[in-house]
Protein backbone atom coordinates (compact mmCIF):
# COMPACT_ATOMS: atom_id res chain seq x y z
CA UNK A 1 0.00 0.00 0.00
CA UNK A 2 1.25 3.92 -0.65
CA UNK A 3 1.48 5.95 2.39
CA UNK A 4 2.30 10.01 1.92
CA UNK A 5 4.75 11.06 4.35
CA UNK A 6 4.69 14.46 5.22
CA UNK A 7 8.00 16.35 6.60
CA UNK A 8 6.33 19.44 8.61
CA UNK A 9 8.90 20.01 11.58
CA UNK A 10 10.30 23.27 9.87
CA UNK A 11 10.57 26.46 11.59
CA UNK A 12 10.18 28.64 8.22
CA UNK A 13 12.39 31.35 10.33
CA UNK A 14 12.74 33.38 6.83
CA UNK A 15 9.08 34.26 7.02
CA UNK A 16 8.70 36.04 10.09
CA UNK A 17 7.20 37.54 11.68
CA UNK A 18 4.42 35.61 10.18
CA UNK A 19 6.22 32.55 11.31
CA UNK A 20 6.79 31.78 14.64
CA UNK A 21 7.50 29.30 16.88
CA UNK A 22 3.79 28.13 17.70
CA UNK A 23 2.78 28.63 13.85
CA UNK A 24 5.89 27.78 11.90
CA UNK A 25 5.83 28.84 7.52
CA UNK A 26 3.87 25.23 6.90
CA UNK A 27 0.55 26.69 8.73
CA UNK A 28 0.61 30.03 6.71
CA UNK A 29 -1.34 30.92 3.57
CA UNK A 30 1.00 31.69 1.42
CA UNK A 31 0.26 30.66 -1.80
CA UNK A 32 -3.48 30.26 -1.60
CA UNK A 33 -6.39 30.27 1.47
CA UNK A 34 -5.42 27.18 2.80
CA UNK A 35 -2.23 26.26 5.04
CA UNK A 36 0.24 25.20 3.04
CA UNK A 37 0.32 22.02 4.97
CA UNK A 38 -3.39 21.65 3.69
CA UNK A 39 -2.87 21.87 0.26
CA UNK A 40 0.55 19.48 0.58
CA UNK A 41 -2.21 16.51 1.97
CA UNK A 42 -4.79 17.78 -0.68
CA UNK A 43 -2.98 17.68 -3.67
CA UNK A 44 -2.05 14.06 -3.19
CA UNK A 45 -4.95 12.68 -2.05
CA UNK A 46 -6.66 11.54 -5.07
CA UNK A 47 -3.67 9.04 -5.14
CA UNK A 48 -3.71 8.63 -1.74
CA UNK A 49 -6.75 8.25 0.54
CA UNK A 50 -6.37 10.55 4.01
CA UNK A 51 -6.24 7.69 6.51
CA UNK A 52 -2.46 6.85 4.66
CA UNK A 53 -1.23 10.23 5.67
CA UNK A 54 0.97 10.21 8.17
CA UNK A 55 2.88 14.32 8.97
CA UNK A 56 6.52 13.87 11.09
CA UNK A 57 6.28 17.00 13.11
CA UNK A 58 7.78 18.27 16.56
CA UNK A 59 5.60 17.65 19.78
CA UNK A 60 5.40 21.43 19.98
CA UNK A 61 3.59 21.68 16.73
CA UNK A 62 1.06 18.60 17.50
CA UNK A 63 -1.75 20.53 19.36
CA UNK A 64 -1.96 23.57 16.77
CA UNK A 65 -2.08 20.90 13.69
CA UNK A 66 -4.94 18.64 15.43
CA UNK A 67 -6.81 21.87 15.91
CA UNK A 68 -6.53 24.08 12.94
CA UNK A 69 -5.82 21.17 9.98
CA UNK A 70 -8.74 19.45 9.04
CA UNK A 71 -9.47 15.84 9.55
CA UNK A 72 -5.87 15.26 11.32
CA UNK A 73 -6.07 13.32 14.54
CA UNK A 74 -3.38 11.57 16.69
CA UNK A 75 -3.44 8.73 14.27
CA UNK A 76 -1.52 10.81 11.52
CA UNK A 77 0.94 12.15 13.48
CA UNK A 78 4.50 11.15 14.35
CA UNK A 79 5.60 13.52 16.71
CA UNK A 80 9.11 14.14 17.52
CA UNK A 81 10.46 15.25 21.11
CA UNK A 82 13.25 17.42 18.78
CA UNK A 83 14.22 17.99 15.50
CA UNK A 84 16.82 15.65 14.23
CA UNK A 85 16.80 16.51 10.44
CA UNK A 86 15.10 14.61 7.62
CA UNK A 87 16.88 11.31 7.73
CA UNK A 88 15.70 10.37 11.81
CA UNK A 89 12.39 11.61 10.69
CA UNK A 90 12.00 9.46 7.61
CA UNK A 91 13.76 6.87 9.75
CA UNK A 92 11.01 7.38 12.53
CA UNK A 93 8.39 7.26 9.61
CA UNK A 94 9.76 3.90 7.74
CA UNK A 95 9.77 2.05 11.06
CA UNK A 96 6.13 2.91 11.95
CA UNK A 97 5.17 2.04 8.43
CA UNK A 98 7.20 -1.35 7.89
CA UNK A 99 5.77 -2.29 11.46
CA UNK A 100 1.74 -1.90 10.20
CA UNK A 101 2.42 -2.95 6.71
CA UNK A 102 6.21 -4.88 5.91
CA UNK A 103 4.89 -3.98 1.99
CA UNK A 104 4.50 0.38 2.82
CA UNK A 105 5.74 2.16 0.02
CA UNK A 106 6.48 5.66 1.09
CA UNK A 107 6.03 8.91 -0.65
CA UNK A 108 7.94 11.68 1.27
CA UNK A 109 6.89 15.51 0.78
CA UNK A 110 7.40 18.80 2.52
CA UNK A 111 4.98 20.22 4.07
CA UNK A 112 5.68 23.90 2.51
CA UNK A 113 6.27 23.33 -1.19
CA UNK A 114 4.34 24.91 -3.84
CA UNK A 115 3.32 22.65 -6.82
CA UNK A 116 1.56 22.55 -9.99
CA UNK A 117 -0.39 21.30 -11.63
CA UNK A 118 -0.98 18.69 -9.13
CA UNK A 119 -2.32 16.38 -12.17
CA UNK A 120 1.21 16.12 -13.66
CA UNK A 121 2.55 15.44 -10.15
CA UNK A 122 0.05 12.34 -9.37
CA UNK A 123 1.42 11.01 -12.92
CA UNK A 124 5.21 10.87 -11.67
CA UNK A 125 4.35 9.62 -8.18
CA UNK A 126 2.25 6.74 -10.16
CA UNK A 127 5.63 6.11 -11.77
CA UNK A 128 7.33 6.23 -8.66
CA UNK A 129 5.43 4.09 -6.44
CA UNK A 130 5.31 1.08 -9.39
CA UNK A 131 9.14 0.53 -9.34
CA UNK A 132 9.30 1.26 -5.81
CA UNK A 133 7.03 -1.58 -4.86
CA UNK A 134 8.73 -4.41 -6.93
CA UNK A 135 12.53 -2.48 -7.16
CA UNK A 136 15.01 -2.43 -4.40
CA UNK A 137 14.97 1.51 -5.14
CA UNK A 138 15.79 4.76 -3.62
CA UNK A 139 13.96 7.23 -6.16
CA UNK A 140 13.80 11.03 -6.01
CA UNK A 141 11.45 13.80 -8.19
CA UNK A 142 13.80 15.80 -10.29
CA UNK A 143 12.95 19.39 -10.99
CA UNK A 144 13.30 20.52 -15.12
CA UNK A 145 15.11 24.12 -13.68
CA UNK A 146 13.04 27.56 -14.86
CA UNK A 147 16.14 29.36 -13.98
CA UNK A 148 19.67 29.21 -12.69
CA UNK A 149 19.63 29.32 -8.72
CA UNK A 150 21.96 29.49 -5.77
CA UNK A 151 19.54 28.33 -3.45
CA UNK A 152 18.52 25.09 -4.17
CA UNK A 153 20.68 21.37 -4.75
CA UNK A 154 21.02 20.29 -8.13
CA UNK A 155 21.20 16.12 -9.61
CA UNK A 156 23.31 15.11 -12.21
CA UNK A 157 21.22 13.42 -15.10
CA UNK A 158 22.87 9.67 -15.40
CA UNK A 159 22.07 7.10 -17.94
CA UNK A 160 18.26 6.93 -18.84
CA UNK A 161 16.79 3.91 -16.63
CA UNK A 162 13.14 3.62 -18.27
CA UNK A 163 10.42 5.51 -19.97
CA UNK A 164 7.14 4.85 -18.74
CA UNK A 165 4.22 7.39 -20.36
CA UNK A 166 5.64 10.44 -20.36
CA UNK A 167 7.70 10.00 -17.64
CA UNK A 168 11.31 9.65 -17.97
CA UNK A 169 13.52 7.74 -14.89
CA UNK A 170 17.68 8.45 -15.10
CA UNK A 171 20.00 6.60 -12.69
CA UNK A 172 20.97 9.75 -10.84
CA UNK A 173 24.98 10.36 -11.64
CA UNK A 174 25.70 12.89 -8.59
CA UNK A 175 24.29 15.48 -6.16
CA UNK A 176 25.56 18.83 -5.91
CA UNK A 177 24.59 21.31 -3.23
CA UNK A 178 23.93 25.07 -3.84
CA UNK A 179 26.32 26.29 -6.40
CA UNK A 180 27.92 29.77 -7.20
CA UNK A 181 26.12 31.79 -9.89
CA UNK A 182 28.15 31.29 -12.23
CA UNK A 183 27.87 27.14 -12.02
CA UNK A 184 24.29 28.15 -11.09
CA UNK A 185 24.31 29.33 -14.82
CA UNK A 186 26.02 26.26 -16.59
CA UNK A 187 23.75 23.87 -15.20
CA UNK A 188 20.61 25.98 -16.19
CA UNK A 189 21.57 25.82 -19.94
CA UNK A 190 23.61 22.39 -19.89
CA UNK A 191 19.94 20.61 -19.25
CA UNK A 192 22.21 17.49 -17.26
CA UNK A 193 21.08 19.04 -14.13
CA UNK A 194 17.62 18.85 -12.14
CA UNK A 195 16.85 20.43 -9.10
CA UNK A 196 16.84 18.49 -6.26
CA UNK A 197 13.32 18.86 -4.83
CA UNK A 198 13.39 16.89 -1.59
CA UNK A 199 10.75 14.48 -2.70
CA UNK A 200 11.00 11.12 -2.30
CA UNK A 201 9.71 7.59 -2.83
CA UNK A 202 10.89 4.28 -2.04
CA UNK A 203 9.61 1.39 -0.14
CA UNK A 204 9.69 1.26 4.34
CA UNK A 205 12.06 -1.60 3.81
CA UNK A 206 14.33 0.19 1.24
CA UNK A 207 15.26 3.15 2.93
CA UNK A 208 15.31 1.17 6.08
CA UNK A 209 17.96 -0.86 4.20
CA UNK A 210 20.11 1.82 3.01
CA UNK A 211 19.83 3.77 6.64
CA UNK A 212 21.36 0.69 8.00
CA UNK A 213 24.08 0.08 5.31
CA UNK A 214 25.30 4.27 5.20
CA UNK A 215 24.16 4.91 8.63
CA UNK A 216 24.80 1.76 10.86
CA UNK A 217 24.67 3.51 14.38
CA UNK A 218 20.99 5.11 13.08
CA UNK A 219 20.17 1.94 11.59
CA UNK A 220 20.69 0.03 15.00
CA UNK A 221 18.84 2.78 16.81
CA UNK A 222 15.97 2.53 14.91
CA UNK A 223 15.61 -1.21 14.94
CA UNK A 224 15.94 -0.51 18.77
CA UNK A 225 13.37 1.78 18.99
CA UNK A 226 11.23 -0.84 16.17
CA UNK A 227 10.81 -3.42 19.14
CA UNK A 228 9.07 -1.25 21.17
CA UNK A 229 6.72 0.59 18.48
CA UNK A 230 2.88 -0.67 19.42
CA UNK A 231 4.14 -1.03 23.06
CA UNK A 232 3.45 0.48 26.74
CA UNK A 233 7.34 1.73 26.18
CA UNK A 234 6.99 3.72 22.96
CA UNK A 235 6.85 7.20 23.96
CA UNK A 236 10.39 6.33 26.34
CA UNK A 237 11.78 3.99 23.66
CA UNK A 238 11.27 7.36 21.04
CA UNK A 239 12.45 9.65 23.60
CA UNK A 240 15.69 7.83 24.04
CA UNK A 241 15.85 7.30 19.86
CA UNK A 242 16.26 10.83 19.97
CA UNK A 243 18.71 11.39 22.74
CA UNK A 244 21.14 9.37 20.75
CA UNK A 245 20.68 9.64 16.51
CA UNK A 246 22.86 12.27 15.08
CA UNK A 247 21.17 15.07 12.72
CA UNK A 248 21.39 14.82 9.51
CA UNK A 249 19.98 15.53 6.41
CA UNK A 250 18.77 11.65 4.48
CA UNK A 251 20.28 13.20 1.13
CA UNK A 252 23.71 13.62 3.03
CA UNK A 253 23.25 10.25 5.09
CA UNK A 254 22.13 8.24 2.50
CA UNK A 255 21.57 9.42 -1.18
CA UNK A 256 24.65 10.97 -2.12
CA UNK A 257 26.21 7.42 -1.10
CA UNK A 258 23.75 4.82 -2.39
CA UNK A 259 24.33 3.15 -5.74
CA UNK A 260 20.80 2.60 -6.48
CA UNK A 261 19.28 6.10 -6.83
CA UNK A 262 16.91 7.04 -9.85
CA UNK A 263 15.44 10.04 -10.84
CA UNK A 264 12.31 11.05 -12.19
CA UNK A 265 12.65 14.29 -14.65
CA UNK A 266 9.66 16.39 -13.28
CA UNK A 267 8.58 18.99 -15.62
CA UNK A 268 6.24 20.77 -13.14
CA UNK A 269 5.88 24.49 -11.72
CA UNK A 270 7.89 23.49 -8.07
CA UNK A 271 8.88 26.07 -5.46
CA UNK A 272 9.80 25.99 -1.55
CA UNK A 273 8.93 29.23 -1.35
CA UNK A 274 11.83 29.74 0.72
CA UNK A 275 11.62 33.62 1.42
CA UNK A 276 9.59 36.99 1.26
CA UNK A 277 10.51 37.40 -2.18
CA UNK A 278 9.36 34.11 -3.40
CA UNK A 279 6.24 35.72 -3.15
CA UNK A 280 6.69 37.56 -6.35
CA UNK A 281 6.71 34.43 -8.74
CA UNK A 282 3.15 33.70 -7.89
CA UNK A 283 1.52 36.47 -6.38
CA UNK A 284 -0.32 38.68 -8.65
CA UNK A 285 1.67 42.39 -8.40
CA UNK A 286 0.29 45.92 -9.38
CA UNK A 287 0.83 48.41 -11.66
CA UNK A 288 4.24 49.26 -10.04
CA UNK A 289 5.27 45.59 -9.45
CA UNK A 290 4.28 45.78 -5.90
CA UNK A 291 2.84 42.84 -4.31
CA UNK A 292 -0.06 43.20 -1.55
CA UNK A 293 -1.70 41.22 0.90
CA UNK A 294 -3.99 42.15 3.18
CA UNK A 295 -5.03 45.92 4.11
CA UNK A 296 -2.72 48.54 2.64
CA UNK A 297 -2.29 52.08 0.43
CA UNK A 298 0.92 52.46 -1.96
CA UNK A 299 1.43 55.47 -3.21
CA UNK A 300 4.53 56.23 -5.34
CA UNK A 301 5.75 52.84 -4.17
CA UNK A 302 7.56 50.08 -6.64
CA UNK A 303 9.15 46.71 -6.41
CA UNK A 304 7.75 46.20 -2.91
CA UNK A 305 6.21 43.60 -1.38
CA UNK A 306 3.34 43.95 1.43
CA UNK A 307 2.02 41.62 3.70
CA UNK A 308 -0.07 42.71 6.64
CA UNK A 309 -2.75 39.68 8.39
CA UNK A 310 -3.85 42.31 10.57
CA UNK A 311 -7.10 44.27 10.62
CA UNK A 312 -4.88 47.79 10.81
CA UNK A 313 -4.03 49.84 8.08
CA UNK A 314 -0.23 49.50 6.47
CA UNK A 315 0.60 52.76 4.32
CA UNK A 316 3.52 53.13 2.49
CA UNK A 317 4.63 56.82 0.17
CA UNK A 318 8.10 56.80 -1.62
CA UNK A 319 9.40 53.35 -1.15
CA UNK A 320 11.04 50.99 -3.44
CA UNK A 321 12.08 47.45 -2.89
CA UNK A 322 10.96 46.92 0.80
CA UNK A 323 9.20 44.12 2.57
CA UNK A 324 7.13 45.48 4.72
CA UNK A 325 4.80 42.46 6.80
CA UNK A 326 2.65 43.68 9.75
CA UNK A 327 1.74 40.35 12.18
CA UNK A 328 -0.16 40.74 15.36
CA UNK A 329 2.25 42.84 17.22
CA UNK A 330 5.37 43.17 15.12
CA UNK A 331 6.41 45.18 12.48
CA UNK A 332 9.48 44.28 10.17
CA UNK A 333 10.55 46.51 7.33
CA UNK A 334 13.81 45.32 5.38
CA UNK A 335 15.30 45.97 2.16
CA UNK A 336 14.54 43.01 -0.02
CA UNK A 337 18.53 42.76 -0.76
CA UNK A 338 18.40 41.91 2.71
CA UNK A 339 15.32 38.99 3.06
CA UNK A 340 17.34 36.14 3.11
CA UNK A 341 18.91 37.24 6.48
CA UNK A 342 15.89 37.82 8.51
CA UNK A 343 17.30 34.89 10.99
CA UNK A 344 19.93 37.83 12.24
CA UNK A 345 16.70 39.31 13.43
CA UNK A 346 15.41 36.49 15.42
CA UNK A 347 19.23 35.90 16.62
CA UNK A 348 19.08 39.69 18.21
CA UNK A 349 16.27 38.67 19.88
CA UNK A 350 17.03 35.68 21.34
CA UNK A 351 20.00 37.79 22.88
CA UNK A 352 17.02 39.40 24.78
CA UNK A 353 15.25 37.93 27.32
CA UNK A 354 12.43 40.86 26.90
CA UNK A 355 12.49 39.96 23.29
CA UNK A 356 12.24 36.32 23.16
CA UNK A 357 8.81 36.40 22.84
CA UNK A 358 8.84 38.03 19.68
CA UNK A 359 10.00 35.25 18.09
Amino acid sequence: MVYAVVLAGGRGERFWPLSRADRPKQFLRLTSDKMMIEETVDRVMPMIPRENVRIVTNETMQPFMLNHVEDITEDHILAEPVGRNTCAAIGLAAVHLYHSDPQAVMVVLSADHLIRPAEKLLKILDTATNIAANEDRLITIGIVPMRPETGYGYIRLGEMYKQQGDNVVYHVAGFTEKPRSALAHEYYYSHKYLWNSGMFVWSADSILKAIRRWQPDMGEQLDEYARHVGTENEVNARQELYDKVISISIDFAVMEKADNVLTIKGDIVWDDIGGWTALERYKDRDSENNVIIGKSVLVDTFETTICNETDELVATLGVSDLVVVRAADITMIIHKTKAQEVKKILAELREDDKLRKYI
